[in-house]
C-alpha cells in the first residue's frame, strides 16, 4: 500500500472527507453536495459557457484578487496604526523597513487591478445578456459588489495619510453633500424639517457621518480604517457567497447567445 492510499484510508482523512475523489458524475454530485465549499458551484457546466473567449475569466480573476487583498490586508494590519502620529510613518516603514515590504505594493496594485477586472466582468455580463431572467437578482448583487469594491478603494485611499490622500478624500467626500435626502445640499433635504428647523444640515448630513466631522481628521482616518478592514470586506464576502450560490441556482454560467 502506498503512502497516499494509507493516508486516504486513515480515520483522520475519512473524518474530513466523507467521500472519495469524484471519478464519475454520480460520485461527483455526492461529493459536491456534501462539501460546504464545493456545494456553491454547479455539479456540471456547459463547455461553451466557460470558454475563455466567452467569460474572459474576469469573475474568477476578480475573486482571486479579492483573496489576495484579504490576505495581504490582514498581514499589513500587523504593521499599520490608524493614528495621526503613526499612520504616515508606518506606510514609509512598510516600504523601506518592514520584512516583505512588497506586501503593500501587492495590496495597492491588486486593488487597482480588482477595480479594472470587476468593471470588465460587469461589461462582459452586459454584452452577453447574462443579466436577463432568471439572473436579474444576481445582476443586482453584482452591482452592489461593484459599489462595495469602489468603496474599498475610496476608504483605503486615505490610509497612507499623505497630502494626496487627505485632499483626494476631501474632494471626494464633498460629493456626499449632494446625496438625495441625506446630503444638506441634495434634493429633498429641505423637506425633512421639524417646524422650521432642518433635520439635515452640514453637521448631520451624509458627509458629516462619513468623515466623523466637518473636515478630514483623525476621526476620519479611524472611521475609514474600520470600514476598509472590517465592515466592507465582511459585507463583500457575504455577497460573494450569495453571488456564487445564485450562479448555481440559476443554472450555472449562461452560455453563448
Amino acid at each position: 500500500m502506498s503512502v497516499g492510499d494509507f493516508i486516504r484510508n486513515s480515520q483522520v482523512w475519512k473524518s474530513i472527507f466523507r467521500h472519495p475523489a469524484p471519478r464519475d458524475r454520480r460520485n461527483r454530485v455526492v461529493v459536491m453536495l456534501t462539501n460546504v465549499f464545493l456545494h456553491l458551484h454547479p455539479v456540471s457546466v456547459r463547455q461553451s459557457g466557460i470558454a475563455l473567449s466567452y467569460t474572459w475569466c474576469m469573475g474568477g480573476i476578480t475573486f482571486f484578487l479579492f483573496l489576495v487583498e484579504t490576505i495581504t490586508g490582514v498581514l499589513l494590519m500587523f504593521y499599520y496604526r490608524p493614528t495621526l502620529e503613526h499612520a504616515y510613518n508606518d506606510i514609509l516603514a512598510l516600504r523601506d523597513v518592514a520584512t516583505l515590504g512588497i506586501l503593500r505594493e501587492l495590496h495597492r496594485w491588486g486593488a487597482h487591478a480588482m477595480v479594472i477586472t470587476i468593471w470588465l466582468h460587469m461589461y462582459r455580463v452586459f454584452l452577453t445578456g447574462s443579466y436577463k431572467p432568471p439572473r436579474e437578482f444576481n445582476w443586482g448583487v453584482g452591482v452592489i459588489l461593484l459599489v462595495l469594491t469602489l468603496l474599498l478603494s475610496f476608504t483605503g485611499y486615505l490610509l497612507p495619510w499623505d497630502q494626496l490622500a487627505i485632499w483626494a478624500i476631501t474632494v471626494g467626500s464633498n460629493m456626499a453633500r449632494a446625496t438625495p435626502l441625506l446630503g444638506h445640499e441634495g434634493p429633498g433635504s429641505t423637506f425633512l424639517t421639524v417646524g422650521d428647523v432642518p433635520l439635515i444640515h452640514s453637521g448631520s448630513d451624509a458627509r458629516f457621518i462619513l468623515l466623523g466631522g466637518r473636515f478630514v481628521s483623525g476621526d476620519t482616518l479611524l472611521r475609514f480604517y474600520v470600514l476598509h478592514c472590517v465592515a466592507i470586506p465582511l459585507a463583500a464576502g457575504l455577497l460573494i457567497a450569495v453571488h456564487f450560490w445564485r450562479v448555481r441556482k440559476d443554472g450555472g454560467i449562461s452560455g453563448p447567445l
